[in-house]
């Protein structure tokens, strides 16, 4: 269950950046567009990893030395470190497809 509301959160959040894109005030180009998308997104995964790594604290916190919930604590450290190096390489890539498409999403 917990898991499925992660998940539709998510999927809402990228469903609604490109409306959250199109409210920014001034002349709307695809520049524009792609620029706000990618910042809101970069934000709201500053905010995820940060949750991330706050619940595998906790889970370290309250293992009391017991070998599986600190493997489960371990574990879930290690996805947070994979996901913000998958986060920056996703970035880097639109960065380097933008700067050789001209568009100036940097």
């Amino acid at each position: 269950m917990k898991n499925n509301l992660i998940a539709l959160s998510l999927v809402a959040v990228i469903l609604a950046a490109p409306a959250m894109a199109l409210a920014v005030p001034g002349e709307i180009t695809l520049d524009t567009i792609i620029s706000s998308t990618k910042t809101i997104i970069w934000t709201v995964f500053l905010l995820l990893v940060v949750i991330c790594f706050m619940v595998a604290g906790i889970l370290f916190l309250t293992a009391n030395g017991a070998p599986e919930k600190i493997a489960t604590a371990r574990s879930s450290f290690m996805w947070g470190v994979v996901g913000i190096i998958v986060a920056i390489v996703a970035y880097s890539i639109v960065t380097i497809v933008g700067l050789a498409f001209h568009v100036g999403v940097v």
